[in-house]
């Protein structure tokens, strides 16, 4: 692997995982919505992330580890593959009759967002950009250091 495609692949995890960012933001944002244009409350969205040439982790650790699936190329980097409404949790109800949005029998749904989870999502999404920028930063000091090297 050389160093610039180490470039392309940490960019392309920087691009997913700014993505990644503004989805978090955006549900964080959201996490009070009870009506959105559909009429629904607002659903939480999820990334869905892949790798950009569709190879399985484990053929890459079998690799790495000189077993089947050895003389692979190393992945290529990150893609979205979509950002998608989280149907696993149902909306919260509240009873609040004096909710504008509130049904007959005064309950109101609310979105399925919990904060907390949310802010863990957004820790670990800054972090992995955080590695990211190392990686590049990284690649970009041995690319100075080989010419500094072919000066010599």
């Amino acid at each position: 692997m050389s160093l610039g495609s180490s470039m392309e692949i940490s960019a392309s995890g920087l691009t997913a995982e700014r993505l990644r960012l503004d989805v978090i933001s955006n549900n964080i944002a959201n996490a009070n919505t009870t009506r959105g244009a559909d009429g629904q409350p607002y659903r939480r969205q999820q990334v869905v992330l892949a790798t950009r040439d569709g190879g399985s982790f484990a053929s890459y650790l079998a690799s790495a580890r000189g077993g089947a699936g050895q003389g692979e190329a190393p992945g290529h980097g990150v893609q979205v593959v979509s950002v998608r409404p989280d149907m696993s949790r149902g909306f919260k109800v509240i009873h609040d009759p004096s909710h504008p949005d509130a049904d007959a029998a005064g309950n109101v749904r609310l979105p399925n967002i919990e904060p907390v989870i949310e802010m863990v999502d957004m820790i670990s999404a800054t972090r992995a950009y955080e590695s990211g920028v190392t990686a590049i930063n990284s690649a970009k000091q041995m690319q100075a250091k080989a010419l500094e090297i072919g000066r010599a």
